[in-house]
């Protein structure tokens, strides 16, 4: 089928959920993917942060193909081979003790708000006045299903559903004074990205992230940690928390762990993992023996390969590109991020749509985030040759439009 073919078939039966580009992908292959015509585009999206290996690894191409021989599911009344492997991977290298696996990002993040108030309801955190609000923060995205959205903060994703689901409050973004006013003993948990994602790629200030964990301490409520988008090695360390010397309650983690297959993970502190029991919470796909396999494989590769230190190189060479583009174009407000989560901040929501269009055109993929911030998850496998890639046509398409809009104020001038 060809592109028109597709769309119109899509455009009879799909629910209208997103504006696509006007592409139709048919393969990729380790840092590019190909259209239906054959034209190759860097990806700098990496499919919003999953496909951290690039496209067709040979290793995980090689255990999908393997798996899918043997056991792609079961149901979770009884035992496979490698969610114990994978819980045991994955607790080593975020500190915490126990894991519960799901099918993605927003269902990991349901299970961690019902957790923090099974942990306040069960008598796990002592006091006698009922804990159940959760503190959350603006510009926060923590996923699209009901607990989730009632902690996403952009209006535009709750109003079509409201009422959403009560007890959540929302703290303004670095206000320490705001925190500390909203904090009480009726707390059962704050939950927030060190690193936001769809907020713009907007970093927590250390003084805002320790303050809520000391506050966290003192009230028995728990610290939420969303990695969905910044975990498993996107920003140098395996988790974003990992930069501020502080470990959370709750930790939950998606996007790139499966290498493109859909699994999710919350890990939790042994203390917290006792407030739950059969029964409580549960899932018919998460934990599959396909995806928690393929999961397996690409934690051992991103540590034997040593891509840690590969995306903290790479990040920092892109960083500092970005700064030397930003000297010459006044259109470019403020770069940020960490590793290979990175975020360009323009000067008008109008300005980053036509450069992610122009960028497409071009044959990069990245896309738009918080409306005026070009944001950039690419796979962990570029070299410095994409980045030099990837600026050249930025530089491009930001000098022509600077001279475009002169043009259009000369005119009007006149």
């Amino acid at each position: 089928m060809n592109l028109e073919q597709v769309k119109k078939l899509e455009s009879k039966l799909l629910l209208a959920t997103y504006d696509r580009y006007p592409v139709l992908l048919t393969k990729g292959q380790g840092v590019h993917v190909y259209d239906a015509k054959g034209r190759k585009y860097l990806d700098f999206l990496s499919g919003i942060g999953v496909n951290a290996l690039g496209y067709a690894h040979p290793a995980i191409s090689k255990t999908i193909a393997r798996q899918a021989k043997l056991l792609i599911h079961t149901s979770n009344l009884f035992y496979t081979e490698y969610q114990g492997k994978l819980a045991a991977g994955l607790t080593k290298i975020s500190g915490l003790d126990r894991a519960f696996f799901t099918n993605s990002g927003t269902e990991a993040w349901e299970a961690a708000l019902k957790l923090a108030r099974a942990y306040a309801k069960e008598g796990c955190a002592a006091g006698s006045e009922p804990k159940w609000r959760i503190l959350a923060l603006e510009h926060a995205f923590h996923g699209r299903t009901f607990g989730s959205l009632a902690t996403t903060h952009k209006e535009k994703y709750r109003a079509p559903f409201t009422p959403v689901v009560p007890g959540v409050e929302f703290v303004k973004f670095n206000d320490v004074a705001d925190l500390e006013q909203k904090f009480d003993s009726t707390v059962c948990a704050i939950g927030f990205e060190f690193i936001q994602g769809e907020g713009g790629i907007r970093p927590v200030s250390r003084e805002f992230a320790q303050r809520a964990f000391d506050l966290a301490r003192r009230n028995n409520a728990l610290l939420i940690a969303d990695e969905i988008q910044s975990g498993m090695g996107r920003t140098g360390r395996w988790f974003a928390y990992q930069h501020y010397g502080i470990l959370p309650d709750l930790v939950t983690v998606a996007k790139p762990i499966a290498g493109g297959l859909p699994l999710g993970a919350l890990l939790a502190s042994e203390r917290v993992s006792q407030c739950i029991h059969p029964g409580m919470h549960g899932t018919t796909f998460g934990g599959g023996p396909l995806a928690c396999s393929v999961a397996l494989q690409l934690l051992n590769l991103l540590e034997k390969q040593k891509f840690l230190k590969r995306v903290q190189k790479t990040g920092e060479y892109f960083m500092e590109k970005l700064e030397k583009l930003r000297a010459s174009h006044p259109a470019i407000k403020e770069v940020r991020g960490l590793g290979l989560m990175v975020g360009v901040e323009m000067e008008s929501d109008d300005l980053a749509k036509a450069v992610v269009q122009q960028m497409l055109e071009r044959g990069v993929i990245l896309n738009r985030t918080d409306e005026t911030v070009l944001r950039f998850l690419p796979p962990f496998i570029i070299k410095n040759k994409h980045v030099d890639e990837v600026i050249a046509k930025l530089d491009q398409v930001l000098t022509a439009n600077s001279r475009q809009l002169a043009g259009m104020a000369q005119r009007r001038s006149r």
